[in-house]
Parts: structure tokens; sequence; C-alpha cells
């Protein structure tokens, strides 16, 4: 596409030669002879490109710069100067130009800074139009759930992406989502023109953790013949998303914690220290403050770590998204498998609703997209769910709660029993009117009079075997 440029010069013939060329190049041209004109022309036609004298009548070239930048951070803004003033073209690349050209100059110079400069504006468009893409994708609206729980959770989550360097620590089960979190928090923040990199903290050893995080020096170690930059140097001005930060060592914590508390870090090998314009996003599935109690954690780094905590509550907690979950995930691999699914029956709807889910999110969309191959269109039915489901549903757990030496010897209900008891709630709540009590359950009528019918032949049973001799 053809770039736009301003000229701005008050030598009538450099302007005229300049803006000739420039047009047999293919650019659109605007002229301007003052600051005044200039500051007037970009307000109204917004070029791409300005070039911009820095000896100017009345208003001053560093000074039409510095408006420029304030009406448009993003201008790019290519100076002109002589000989005489090339302190004042170094001044103004502080002040945000893209280059300077010292006069006299060439024309062929001139057309190959241009098209350097417009090369960087295609840059800009497509990084750009992947953050718009990225957006659609990992976007708050995005995330299907019914539940009270996660509805706050995402409340806050919208408010601390506004904040572009507060770090936030995600935690949750794995397979909850959180790295879909961490990123969609990104690409809501300030910070979402700029890199997402993330690391896992538990798929390297420390030695190749601290290289990968902090860079390296040629000669830092046997192999390294040349500087490497780190993951908090290539996330310059973006997010460094640490996943599984509950499994790194003491020592790499201690490194971390000098990043997040003086914002600087040294290469691997290297004397000088440079600067961290990074946001930290970190995510774990352990429980952090039992890690900050056994000493397996830093409680400093967990404290800096921890500025807004969100928590993903599993599946098995929030019943009400299931159903809503496996709707919108067959949705997506309608058009990724060329299926044409509409729905699940209300039998298939009621295995998915029982089954605790350990694996969470991701666990539920291999079982959709296992189904979804093997059962037949228009609906899945519940003899083409996997096995473990019907299995599940066939022999429940027993009601009454069990001790679990693996959760400290607290007493556990089994998920069976807490959604009886959350049913019988929704059932009072509407005066018995299942039609209701279905919707806000979120499950299909009949599914509630099977659950219900079940429950009824399940306590018959037991009152029966209470009274045989």
């Amino acid at each position: 596409m053809p770039y736009s440029i301003l000229v701005v010069d008050d030598e009538a013939l450099t302007l005229r030669t300049i803006s000739r060329s420039l047009v047999e190049q293919g650019f659109e041209v605007s002229v301007a002879t003052s600051g005044e004109d200039a500051l007037r022309i970009f307000g109204e036609e917004k070029p791409d490109i300005t070039l911009l004298d820095i000896v100017l009548p009345g208003v001053d070239g560093l000074e039409v710069l510095r408006a420029l930048r304030r009406q448009e951070p993003g201008a790019v803004v290519i100076m002109m100067s002589a000989y005489h003033v090339v302190e004042r073209a170094v001044e103004s690349m502080k002040l945000g130009a893209y280059d300077y050209l010292v006069k006299p100059f060439h024309v062929a110079d001139l057309v190959t800074t241009i098209e350097r400069a417009a090369e960087m504006l295609a840059l800009r468009v497509r990084v750009s139009e992947s953050v718009q893409r990225a957006r659609g994708t990992y976007d708050f609206g995005r995330i299907v759930t019914q539940s009270a729980a996660m509805a706050e959770m995402l409340r806050i989550a919208r408010k601390a992406a506004e904040a572009e360097r507060t770090t936030i620590l995600i935690q949750g089960e794995s397979g909850t989502g959180k790295e879909v979190l961490a990123k969609t928090i990104h690409y809501h923040s300030p910070r979402a023109q700029s890199p997402l990199l993330d690391l896992n903290c538990a798929a390297l050893p420390d030695t190749l953790l601290e290289s990968e995080l902090f860079g390296y020096e040629p000669g830092a170690f046997t192999d390294a013949r040349r500087r490497k930059e780190g993951l908090l140097e290539r996330a310059h001005s973006g997010t460094l998303f640490l996943d599984e930060i509950g499994n790194m060592s003491l020592s790499m914590q201690a490194k971390l914690l000098r990043v997040l508390e003086e914002g600087t870090f040294t290469r691997l090998g290297g004397t000088r220290s440079l600067k961290a314009d990074v946001r930290i996003i970190a995510a774990t599935n352990r429980d952090m403050k039992k890690a900050v109690a056994e000493a397996t954690f830093r409680d400093d780094l967990y404290y800096r770590l921890n500025v807004v905590p969100l928590f993903i509550p599993p599946l098995r907690e929030r019943v009400e998204d299931i159903l809503p979950l496996a709707l919108d995930l067959m949705k997506q691999l309608n058009h990724e498998l060329k299926k044409s699914f509409a729905s699940f029956t209300p039998g298939a709807a009621e295995l998915l609703m029982l089954y605790p889910w350990p694996g969470n999110i991701r666990e539920l969309k291999n079982v959709v997209e296992r189904t979804m191959i093997l059962a037949p269109e228009p609906e899945i039915d519940a003899p083409y769910l996997p096995e473990e489901l019907r299995e599940y549903a066939a022999h429940p757990a027993e009601a009454e709660p069990a001790l679990d030496p693996l959760a400290g010897g607290r007493h556990f209900a089994p998920l069976r029993a807490i959604e009886d008891r959350y049913i019988d709630e929704v059932l009072a709540a509407t005066g018995n009117n299942k039609t209701a009590a279905a919707r806000i359950l979120g499950i299909h009528p009949t599914s509630l009079l099977r659950r219900l019918k079940q429950r009824q032949e399940s306590a018959e049973r037991s009152r029966a075997k209470c009274s045989d001799p």
C-alpha cells in the first residue's frame, strides 16, 4: 500500500526536491513550511511518516517532535539536520525519533531510510493484527462459566490486567486453564502489543532454567560460544508467564526474587546489570501456603508473586459449568473435525455431570473430542462416552464422608452427596418446580427426574436391606 509522508522544511528548493523524489517512488506526499503548519496537517491527515527539519521558523523541529509524540506516541518521525546541529539530532533520537539524516544527503539515502521505516510500519500492522486475533481467542467473554466463584475470579482478573506491572499468581489444579487465563490477562493489558513468553519451571533442571531465564555471555560454560538473550530480555515491555513456579528450586527462587525486588538481572557469566521491564504472571498447582510452611518455597518470593491471587476452582466444584463447557468444546471441535454435532442426549449429559473430572477441562476436552470422532451425528448418546464415565455412574461412591489420608486427614463428602444436597437446595428454592430447578442446574428436566428416581430407588433398597432379618 502507498504510505503517506509529511515533509516539513522551510527551504522551498529542498522541499520541492524531496517531495518530487518521494512521489516518483510511489509515496503520497504532503508538505509544510513551518512547525505550526506541520502540527495542523499532522492532526488532519495523520501521515504514516513525518520527515521533519530541526531548524524551522517559530516552533522548531524538536518542539514539533515532542508535540507529535504527545499527540501520537507511535508517530514515525525522521529528522533532518545540517552538520552544525548534529547534537540536536542526537537529542531528537532520545525524544523518540525513528532516525535522522544529515544535510546534504543523497535522495537514495532518504528513500532507503523511508523504506526501512515503512517496513517497520508493516511489521507493526502485522503485530497489531496478530494481537487482535489473539484477543479474539483469549477473551474474558469467551471463558465459559455459570459459577459465581469463577465469575468473581474473572472480575478480579479483568481489573488486574489493567495494572501492567502488578504480579499475579494463578493457582489451581492441572487442567483447569491457568495458561489460558494468563494469556487472556496479557492480551487485555497495556502490554498486549509486546511479547508474551512462557517458561515451565518444572520441565528444566536448574542450570538450563537459569540460562533460559537470564541468558548467558560467551564462555559462561563449556558450550556457550556466543551471547544468548534470556526470556527476561526477549519479553521486554511484555509478559513472562512462569508455569509450575511451585517446582522452582530455592536457589532459583532467590535469583527470581532479585528481579522482582530490584527490576534488574545479570546474564550468566556477565557482570553488567540489565533492566527487566516485564510483568510476571506465575502459576502453580501446588498449595503455596503449605509449601511456604514446609520451607520448600520462600515466603518473601511468595508475597512478591501473590500481589493479585487468582484461584481457578476444579471442575468438580463447579458442576454447573460442565455441560456449558462441553457444548462450547463441541462447537469448537465441530470446526476442527469438520463435524456437525448439535448436543448431548439427556443420558449423556447426566453422565458428564456425574463424573468428577480429575483432569478438569483438559480431560473434558479429550473426552468430547474422542467421542465426537467415534459417535454418529447429530447427538452424542451415553453409550458412546468413555467406559470410565459409565462405570462411575453405575457404581457411584458411598454417600458417607470418607477420611482421606492424602488430604491431611480431613473429611470430604463424595461428589454425588454434594450434588444431591445442591439439588435439594435448588428444589427448595424453586418450590419443588423441577423444570425451573433443571434450568438452574443446567441439565435437562428428564435428567433431573431420572436422578431423583435413582436416589429414591437407592433409598428404598437401603431400607429393605436394613429390615432384612
